[in-house]
């Protein structure tokens, strides 16, 4: 498995995704990852600071995941779940209902980030189809800069921007607002036609990694559940500890109906998600009319191996090792951005929470396609650092497991590119 063949047999079957195709970088074969380092064909080790797109909580390849995931794979790979079930799924269930945050009593599994959303706004907009409220309870709210995935519905919910743009007479209509600086905002929304407010609590992941007003946050959820409207807390990136707290609703008092789950639920080793809800909307569908009945689900719903994997790294987060490391990780951070304050690097809006650092670089336009994201993954990837910026917004997100050692590298790095673009 050389470099050059692998290239070769790429470049004539494979469309890499958020990849412009004409001139498109050439991909980096990697053979073989571990903790945080993964390995190219050639060899080269590079420290994966973004968690591969969020996922990789505990590290690559870990061995106690992977034997997990082996000893169900010898097991039960697969079934049917419409009118089967199997306990990885029911002990999984479980265990996710015991830590989310609010009265959530029903676990719904599908398998990405964008169909967790998808669902959550379905099983909303039928809540009221199914009480003969549908007419009337048909809007939806979201903020401005969101992004909860790429099927229709969670594009619908997203900010109308690159990701959008070639869809946007086909998208439905949504009340978009912008995200609380503060407390006390007034409102002045049509209570009673909102169906569902979906939301991703504190940290707008792709949408630059902004960070808002927790306090803001929940007067507006609790202004909502006053007005009956469901709250959706998207938690497909922050969950699991990525913003200090095992999710981020636990830093608001007011609780949301559903919520929403993937990207690290694994441990970033199989596809799988899940969208929790409360009883109230549960029951909305226990009805004798079978018209009323959810008619959702995916052939892979609640796969036993993605269930075995996800319950193996609930085992690694929920160790007191863990909530170490990730406040290690967060303290390191604190420690870097005050380095990054007292520069003179072009920068600015230096922000952290939990294990998240993320700042913008003063170079060209605040958007997804600054070109500055490519010439900074190029320069940090000749330095054995993989960096992925959102546009002119470069981020860490690192795997629990990084060493000290690891994460001063990857600063230095920073440090380099910076002190470059100055220059």
């Amino acid at each position: 498995m050389n470099t050059e063949s692998l290239i070769t047999r790429d470049k004539k079957v494979i469309w890499h995704p958020f990849t412009p195709q004409k001139y498109m970088p050439v991909p980096i074969p990697i053979v073989k990852a571990s903790g945080t380092l993964l390995q190219d064909a050639d060899g080269r080790t590079y420290i994966d600071a973004i968690s591969s797109w969020w996922v990789t909580l505990h590290g690559h390849a870990h061995p106690y995941i992977a034997q997990k995931i082996f000893e169900q794979a010898s097991t039960l790979e697969q079934v049917i779940f419409a009118g089967f079930t199997h306990e990885p799924a029911i002990r999984l269930a479980e265990r996710i209902l015991e830590i989310l945050p609010g009265n959530l009593s029903r676990v719904f599994y599908s398998d990405n980030g964008s169909t967790s959303t998808e669902v959550a706004l379905k099983m909303s907009v039928q809540y009221w189809w199914n009480k003969g409220e549908g007419k009337k309870r048909n809007k939806i709210l979201a903020f401005n800069n969101s992004y909860h995935g790429d099927t229709f519905g969670a594009m619908s919910v997203s900010d109308r921007s690159v990701f959008t743009m070639a869809f946007q007479d086909k998208l439905f209509e949504v009340i978009f607002i912008d995200a609380p600086e503060s407390v006390n905002r007034p409102y002045d929304l049509p209570w009673n036609e909102i169906a569902c407010f979906i939301y991703e609590p504190l940290v707008q992941g792709a949408g630059g990694m902004k960070m808002y007003n927790a306090e803001g946050l929940d007067q507006l959820i609790g202004l909502c559940q006053q007005h009956q409207v469901i709250c959706i807390a998207d938690e497909v990136m922050t969950g699991f500890g990525r913003t200090g707290k095992l999710f981020a609703s636990l830093y608001m008092s007011n609780e949301p109906d559903i919520v929403c789950l993937s990207k690290g639920l694994t441990g970033g080793t199989m596809p799988l998600s899940i969208t929790a809800c409360s009883a109230k909307v549960y029951e909305a569908f226990v009805e004798e009319d079978l018209l009323k009945t959810f008619f959702h689900g995916h052939s892979y719903t609640a796969n036993p191996i993605a269930c075995a994997a996800a319950l193996a790294s609930l085992d690694l987060l929920l160790k007191p090792e863990c909530t170490e490391q990730m406040e290690n990780i967060h303290q390191q951070h604190l420690a870097f951005s005050q380095q990054l304050q007292q520069s003179r690097h072009p920068i600015r809006n230096i922000r952290v929470l939990g294990t998240i650092i993320a700042f913008e670089i003063d170079k060209g336009r605040d958007e997804y396609l600054n070109n500055i994201s490519k010439l900074i993954t190029q320069q940090a990837m000749d330095q054995n650092v993989y960096l992925r910026p959102l546009g002119n917004t470069l981020y860490l997100m690192p795997p629990y497991c990084i060493t000290t050692e690891e994460l001063n590298k990857v600063y230095h790095v920073i440090n380099s590119i910076l002190k470059e673009l100055a220059g």
